[in-house]
This record gives C-alpha cells, structure tokens and sequence, in this order.
C-alpha cells in the first residue's frame, strides 16, 4: 500500500514500506485488521493528516477513509465482509503448522488478490481526489 502511495502521492520513503510489513497476518501477525486495509488506511492518512498539532486536518481523511473501509467490506471481501484477517484467511497466524498450510494452499492465492484489490481501490481514491483538486 505504501508503494501505491508514494506513486499516486509522490511523497513517501522505503522505511514506510518497510514499517508497513508488520501490518501483515493482521497486525503483527494476530489475525486482527487485516494489514492491506491497515495499510491503505494509512496512506489515506499520510495524504490528509497532520504531522503537528498547529497543523489543520482535511476532513476529507475520514470520508475517503470511511469509503475504503466500506469497499473493503461490502467489495473486495464480500460476503458479510469483515475486516479481520483471521476471518478472511480463516489462519491462526500464531500457529506455525497453520500458515504453512496457508501458504501451500490455494487460501494465499485469496490475501494475494485482496491485496491487489485494495491496492486498486486506494489508487483509485487517490487518482480521484488528485483529479478534483486540480
């Protein structure tokens, strides 16, 4: 996600990326938020947000980041869509004999287009808002 960021935003750092990988298996490995939309959510913020507190805030941050979670869920996940990577790869990330049953089965070939899908979702929130500032 951070790379799509840096792309769209032209702002960003490989230490970003880098920060961003313990997103993955739901946060630090724990089945939690899972780290695509975590790290989307992220970028949202990097665009919008404030780095002090003197700094104004876009309130577009919470609209855009309301919509990618909502996309998340109703689009990419489907189904009843939920946000908890424990669900979605249906692993427990804290057993060892569990992801590797994960990434020799097909259920990794799933978090791989999630990723991709948000990763197109967030550029196209970016593009969007990118186009109607100008």
């Amino acid at each position: 996600m951070a790379a799509v960021g840096r792309e769209k935003l032209g702002r960003g750092h490989d230490d970003v990326i880098r920060a961003m990988g313990a997103f993955g298996g739901g946060l630090g490995g724990y089945g939690e938020v899972c780290g695509a939309l975590a790290g989307a959510l992220a970028v949202i913020g990097l665009r919008y947000s404030r780095a002090a507190a003197e700094e104004k805030e876009n309130p577009k941050m919470w609209s855009d980041a309301q919509e990618m979670v909502r996309r998340f869920r109703d689009e990419i996940v489907g189904q009843g869509g939920t946000i908890a990577c424990r669900d979605i790869a249906r692993v427990d990330w804290t057993n060892r004999d569990e992801v590797r049953a994960f990434y020799r089965g097909e259920r990794v070939q799933k978090c791989i287009g999630i990723v991709g899908a948000t990763a197109d979702v967030l550029g196209e929130l970016l593009e969007r808002d990118f186009f109607t500032i100008l």
